[in-house]
C-alpha cells in the first residue's frame, strides 16, 4: 500500500490549502506536519528537503515536490482532475489563473499595513463583483452544466469553490447575485470526500482575516499561518491526520 502524502506547512491555510482541497476532492488520505518553529523550519532547509528553501513542500509518489502549482499540477494529473484534452486542459489552467488572482489579493489582506486595510478591502469587494464572479458565472451559464469545464469536476471547480469559501468568509453578501456559483459551490461541498474534508473547520476558531475584519489583532508571525489554524494540536502532536 503506498504511503499517504506528507504535507509541511505552518499551521495555517495559506498555499498549502488549494493541495489539501484538491486531494480532499481526488479521495486521498493525506498527512501533515505542521512547521510550528523557526528550527523546524531550518531542520527542513539544512536536509536538503526543501529544493528552493520554500514550502509548501508534498512527499508524494517518493517525490519531495515544492512549488504550488507544481504539487497541484502533478495531483490533478494523477487523479484525472485536469481535463481530458489540452484544450480542456487550457481552458482549465485559463480559470484556475483567474481564481488564483482573487485569491492572492485575500491571502495577503491580513498582513497589509493596518492604514491600507479599508482601502484593500473595497478594491478587493469590487474585483470580486465587478470582475472575476461575473466572469464564472457567465461561463456556467453558457453551457448550462453543471461543472466548468467538460461537464465533469476538473481542478478548476475545485479552486474556485474554495476561493468561494473565502469570498464568503469577507461578506457573505457578496454571492448574492451569483445563483450558479452558489450552486456549484453547494455541489462540490456536498460531494462526499469534499465533505468529508470540510467537517473539521466548518465552524473555526476565528481566522487572521476573520480577526482583521473585526478589528481584532493580528500576529505577524509567519509561523500561525496566513489566515488561521488549520486543527487543534492533539496532546503537542506535530503530525496531523486529515483525509
Amino acid at each position: 500500500m503506498a504511503a499517504k502524502p506528507m504535507l509541511h506547512y505552518f499551521n495555517g491555510r495559506g498555499r498549502m490549502e488549494p493541495i489539501r482541497w484538491l486531494l480532499a476532492a481526488a479521495g486521498v488520505e493525506f498527512e501533515e506536519t505542521f512547521i510550528d518553529t523557526p528550527e523546524d523550519f531550518e531542520k527542513l532547509k539544512n536536509d536538503g528537503s526543501l529544493m528552493f528553501q520554500q514550502v509548501p513542500m508534498v512527499e508524494i509518489d517518493g517525490m519531495k515536490l515544492v512549488q504550488s502549482r507544481a504539487i497541484l499540477n502533478y495531483i490533478a494529473a494523477k487523479h484525472n482532475l485536469y481535463g481530458r484534452d489540452i484544450k480542456e486542459r487550457a481552458l482549465i489552467d485559463m480559470y484556475i489563473e483567474g481564481v488564483a488572482d482573487l485569491n492572492e489579493m485575500i491571502l495577503l489582506l491580513p498582513v497589509s499595513p493596518p492604514a491600507e486595510k479599508d482601502a484593500k478591502i473595497t478594491l478587493i469587494k469590487d474585483r470580486t463583483t465587478n470582475r472575476y464572479l461575473p466572469a464564472f458565472e457567465k461561463v456556467l451559464k453558457s453551457h448550462g452544466q453543471d461543472y466548468l469545464v467538460g461537464n465533469r469536476l476538473s481542478r478548476a471547480d475545485i479552486h474556485l469553490v474554495e476561493l468561494l469559501y473565502l469570498v464568503e468568509e469577507l461578506d457573505p453578501s457578496l454571492l448574492a447575485n451569483f445563483p450558479l456559483l452558489k450552486a456549484l459551490k453547494a455541489r462540490i461541498s456536498n460531494l462526499p470526500t469534499v465533505k468529508k474534508f470540510l467537517i473539521p473547520w466548518r465552524l473555526p476558531r476565528p481566522t487572521r482575516l476573520q480577526k482583521l475584519l473585526h478589528g481584532g489583532q493580528v500576529a505577524d508571525s509567519g509561523f500561525q499561518g496566513l489566515q488561521g489554524t488549520r486543527a487543534e494540536p492533539q496532546s503537542g502532536a506535530k503530525d496531523q491526520a486529515r483525509h
